[in-house]
C-alpha cells in the first residue's frame, strides 16, 4: 500500500509533469487560456494516460521489444478517438475551444514517456496508480494556470467575476507570450518554496541531531 501511494503522489508534486520534469508543454502553454480549458484537455489527459498505462501493463508481455513504441501509440491513439467522441456528444463548446490539442494527445511525451518508462515495466495496479496520479498532477497544473492567466486577462476565474468592475484586464496574459510569463512566475513560486522546505528541514535536522551525532562530539553543539 506504500509503495501503491508513492506511484500515485509523486506525479501531484515530486514528478509535476509541468514543472518538475517540463513534459506536454504544447498544452500547457496553448490552451490554458482559460481555466475551464485548461481542466477539460486535464481531464482527458487523465482517462488517455490512466487507461494507456493500464493496457501496456497489461500486454507488456505480449507487445515485442521491436514495435513497442508503435503499439503504444496505437493505444493512446484510440483512447484519444474515443475522448473526441465523448466531448462531440457532451463537450461540443470546450471540443471546439481546444480544438487541434485534442488529437495531438496522441504525441503528448507524457503518454508515451510514462508507458515506455514505467507501465511497460510494472504490474497493472502501480502503472493505474503511476497515471492517475501523473494525470491529476497535470491536470492541477493546467488549471491553476489557466486560472491565473484568465484572472489577470479577463479578470475571472470558470467565467465568474473576480476582479472589481473597474478593473483593466491585462491582455498580454492571454497571448502566447503571457503563458511564457505566467509558468514563469509559477515555475518561480514552486522552486522558492521547494528550496525553503529544504533549508526549515536541514534547520530541523541541526536542531534536533540524531543520538549518535551528539554521542560521537563531532556535530554536538
Amino acid at each position: 500500500m506504500s509503495r501503491l501511494w508513492d506511484e500515485f503522489s509523486k506525479g501531484l508534486w515530486k514528478d509535476l509533469p509541468p514543472f518538475k520534469v517540463v513534459l506536454g508543454l504544447c498544452p500547457v502553454l496553448a490552451v490554458t487560456k482559460t481555466a475551464d480549458n485548461g481542466l477539460g484537455m486535464g481531464l482527458a489527459v487523465i482517462f488517455v494516460l490512466t487507461m494507456s498505462n493500464i493496457l501496456v501493463s497489461i500486454f507488456r508481455k505480449i507487445i515485442p521489444p521491436k514495435v513497442r513504441i508503435a503499439c503504444f501509440i496505437v493505444i493512446a491513439a484510440s483512447l484519444v478517438v474515443a475522448v473526441e467522441l465523448l466531448m462531440q456528444a457532451f463537450a461540443y463548446p470546450l471540443y471546439q475551444q481546444l480544438g487541434i490539442f485534442v488529437p495531438l494527445i496522441v504525441v503528448n511525451c507524457i503518454i508515451l514517456g510514462r508507458a515506455e518508462a514505467f507501465a511497460s515495466k510494472n504490474p497493472v495496479l502501480y502503472a493505474a496508480a503511476d497515471g492517475l496520479g501523473m494525470g491529476m498532477g497535470f491536470t492541477i497544473s493546467l488549471t491553476m494556470l489557466g486560472s491565473l492567466r484568465e484572472l489577470l486577462g479577463y479578470g475571472t476565474v470558470f467565467g465568474n467575476q473576480i476582479m472589481p468592475t473597474g478593473y483593466k484586464p491585462f491582455t498580454f496574459m492571454i497571448e502566447a507570450p503571457g503563458a511564457f510569463v505566467c509558468l514563469g512566475l509559477m515555475l518561480c513560486a514552486m522552486n522558492f518554496f521547494t528550496s525553503w522546505q529544504a533549508r526549515r528541514k536541514g534547520q530541523a535536522v541541526l536542531d534536533n541531531p540524531s543520538h549518535e551525532c551528539r554521542s560521537c562530539g563531532i556535530c554536538s553543539r
